[in-house]
């Protein structure tokens, strides 16, 4: 492969980059740092692809590798001042049910959701990224929908007493 169709594969693949990313990290800071950084590992080590058909693959692989450095960086060192931000953040971020339900996940399965049903990958695509077996996969993925599918009937449950206590507050009124 070519430096250009690797520019090219990263162009296409920007939105691919950040969803992953965003799966493993909550901040968008962090996140475009790990896509700055997968990008230039794939550059420099572009002589070791040994398929091109793999591309993708490998630098989803790198990325979420990327990901996890950033993440035992973070492990290390929180000042007060970023803790207190990110908490301000949190509480004023709007995301969707499913995005919640997502966060909720263990971190293996996250990543098997989002490249499995976000992006497209097929479950030997995923195997080969995570290094595990397609079973482990399957079973992830499975697993995965069972949670999620608990926890947003869950929350609608939750909406659905929130409504019912409004309106009956509302009509003793």
């Amino acid at each position: 492969m070519k430096k250009e169709q690797l520019g090219k594969l990263i162009i296409e693949s920007e939105d691919m980059m950040y969803r992953v990313a965003k799966t493993l990290l909550y901040n968008d800071a962090d996140c475009a740092d790990a896509i700055q950084e997968a990008i230039v590992k794939a550059f420099s080590n572009l002589h070791r692809l040994k398929q091109d058909s793999y591309a993708k693959t490998w630098l989803t692989r790198i990325l979420i590798n990327e990901c996890y450095a950033i993440m035992r960086k973070e492990k290390r060192v929180v000042s007060l001042e970023e803790y207190a931000r990110e908490e301000e953040i949190e509480e004023k971020e709007d995301y969707s049910d499913l995005y919640e339900a997502l966060s909720h996940l263990q971190e293996e399965a996250r990543i098997s959701v989002t490249l499995y049903y976000m992006e497209g990958y097929s479950v030997k695509e995923i195997a080969k990224i995570m290094d595990v077996t397609e079973s482990a996969v399957k079973s992830r993925l499975a697993r995965a929908r069972t949670a999620l599918r608990n926890e947003l009937e869950n929350r609608r449950g939750e909406e659905e007493n929130f409504f019912r206590k409004s309106r009956a507050a509302g009509l003793e009124s």
